[in-house]
Formats: C-alpha cells, structure tokens, sequence
C-alpha cells in the first residue's frame, strides 16, 4: 500500500462510539473510531477478547447501529437508513466470514454458494455457474455436492468463502475466519482469500488474534479498550 490517496475507499467508519445498556449500567465498547477500508486491501483488526472487535464488525456490516457516529458504506451515509434498504446493501455490498463456517448442513456446498444469491433474485441457471466457478477458484471442484459434515474444516471454511463471495460484493468482513483451523489449513484459506481480493479489488476487513496472520496483511489495527492504539 504505498499510496492510498489513489485507491478508492470502499468503507469508513467516522466518530464511531457505541454505549450498550444493561439493567441500569451503561458500558461503553468503542471510543471514537476512526477507520477507513479500501479496494484491494487487507486489513488486521487485532486486540484482545472483549474489546469491541465484532461490535466493530457488526456496524461495519449494518447489523447494529452504533449509538454516535456514521458508517458510509461504497460512498453511502447509511446511518438513516430503514431496515429494509441496509439489508439490500448487507445483500450485494458485503459478503461475511465467521469463525465458524456456519453452513446449511442439509445443503451441499454448491447450495450453500447458491443460496445468497437465490435470495438476491440471480436465476438458478447463473447461480450454479457462479457458485461452480467460485469452488472450482478455491480447489473444490471435486466437493461441489459434498454436504458440510462430508468436507474437512479447511474445505467448509473455503466454501464459507465461496458464499461471502458469490454475490460479487465489493467489501469482505470476517469474524475469526481461521479460527477452528489447523496453522496449514488457516494459511492456506488466508492466502486464497488474499489472492482472490487482490484479483477483483475489493476491501476485506478481518478480526483476528492470529498475529501471523495479521503480519501478512497490508495494515493492521488494533484496537485496545474500544479505541484505536496507536
């Protein structure tokens, strides 16, 4: 990353602070977050347990509302925006990751990619050919009709890539992606990951206590206390 004035951001976080209320305490999990994510590149957000790292994530996905400040998402100010219209952006401008693989275990691989995008109104037809080209990208070609208890952990996690991608999203957020992974197989989803952000220049934000991992990526961001340590 030698120049992000030329780069085009994809997702930024201003003055984000977030107050969760419990009985009669208020507790504060993030202080004035200030956090930009651009095409092409990935980003370690590091920290220790309990210091804000999936709250963060979730605003950045439009699945809480932070108390104060604004998510602008592909040059969008989502903060008053209705329900229904961040759930078509989750749909076509974010694709998520978790620790782990969270897939339908009633449905093949193939199914599981094809789903997001049935539920975006992709046709069937454009479905399978997309969900095959995506398997086929990550080395499971062999495993498109394969249910998840039939894949290793490496294999689902990378179908699990194959779903957050399928619907051709223009920013990755994932939650611990390696995680449940043995160190080969983590390293070997992180590079695949990698490789297919650089090749179609989309933002991937990753929250991770795996510091050789997060060695690998082009910045990394720590956050301590709900703030950004410098």
């Amino acid at each position: 990353m030698n120049d992000k004035k030329i780069m085009k951001e994809i997702l930024f976080l201003q003055n984000i602070s977030h107050v969760y209320n419990q009985e009669d305490q208020k507790i504060k999990v993030l202080n004035n977050i200030n956090l930009k994510v651009f095409k092409g590149e990935m980003l370690a957000l590091t920290g220790p347990s309990g210091t804000g790292k999936s709250t963060l994530l979730n605003i950045a996905g439009l699945l809480e509302t932070p108390t104060f400040g604004f998510v602008n998402l592909a040059g969008k100010n989502c903060r008053d925006m209705n329900e229904d219209h961040k759930s078509y952006l989750r749909g076509t401008q974010i694709g998520f990751i978790f620790q782990s693989h969270r897939l339908f275990p009633e449905f093949s691989a193939i199914e599981n990619v094809m789903l997001p995008q049935l539920i975006m109104g992709i046709s069937k037809k454009e479905a399978v050919s997309k969900s095959k080209e995506l398997l086929t990208i990550l080395g499971l070609e062999k495993r498109v009709n394969f249910r998840p208890a039939k894949l290793s952990g490496g294999e689902a996690q990378r179908v699990a890539v194959a779903r957050a991608l399928a619907n051709s999203p223009n920013l990755i957020l994932a939650d611990e992606p390696t995680g449940n992974l043995d160190p080969a197989s983590a390293l070997n989803v992180f590079n695949l990951l990698s490789k297919l952000v650089k090749a179609l220049d989309i933002g991937c934000l990753i929250a991770t206590h795996n510091h050789d991992l997060a060695d690998l990526m082009d910045r990394r961001i720590t956050i301590d206390n709900g703030s950004i340590k410098n």
